[in-house]
């Protein structure tokens, strides 16, 4: 039986406090790109209360993600912000979640992220990167941007962290490591890189942005 909302944010407020749970619920978070960083940012995200998920990815669920995405083999062939959108309404059946089945573009930034106080940035191609942290900066300037760079192969994930870029852009991962240059994408470790794009984004919720 799901539980009633006011059961669901007293298990919250339990577990963060009254007054964090409220920033949390009252939060707006837009996660760009949705394999295996940006579900698993989405995920973590949903548990912790946040109220408001944006999701924006044009992708279809693909056999080839099952390795470290938040998936199932019963979503192959539904578009990402579907699969997820479902998955997020098991998790955590109160958050808000919107959806944009859409490539980011130069384009649409401008208008995509109306409302969306924090962005997460979790695109696999260093241009679409550099597109959205530029755009971001460009047209979102008082949003808080957590951005990813490097989290590919089995090295440390010791070595992942996170950077404070300036006062409203961070940076999670190693910033070296990179699918062309070795072995791919592993669940653990880009997991543990999304860890920290959620973590960060949940301190800027808090008002704490130290990173």
């Amino acid at each position: 039986m799901t539980p009633t909302r006011e059961e669901w944010l007293a298990a919250l407020e339990l577990r963060h406090g009254k007054e964090l749970q409220e920033k949390i619920t009252a939060a707006h978070v837009a996660v760009c790109g949705l394999g295996g960083l940006g579900s698993n940012i989405a995920i973590l995200l949903a548990r912790a209360g946040v109220g408001h998920l944006h999701l924006v990815d044009f992708d279809r669920v693909d056999l080839t993600n099952l390795n470290r995405q938040q998936y199932f083999v019963s979503q192959i062939g539904q578009y990402k912000t579907e699969a997820l959108t479902q998955t997020l309404g098991e998790i955590a059946p109160y958050c808000m979640v919107t959806s944009h089945t859409t490539a980011v573009t130069e384009d649409n930034i401008p208008t995509l992220f109306a409302g969306d106080t924090y962005i997460c940035e979790a695109f696999d191609a260093a241009k679409a990167k550099a597109m959205l942290v530029h755009g971001v900066l460009e047209h979102w300037p008082h949003a808080y941007l957590i951005a990813s760079s490097g989290m590919a192969g089995l090295h440390s994930a010791n070595t992942i962290c996170t950077r404070r870029v300036t006062s409203r852009f961070y940076l999670c991962g190693d910033e070296v490591s990179d699918v062309e240059h070795g072995l791919g994408l592993i669940a653990p470790r880009v997991a543990v890189c999304a860890a920290h794009a959620a973590h960060m984004t949940l301190r800027l919720i808090a008002g704490q942005p130290s990173a």
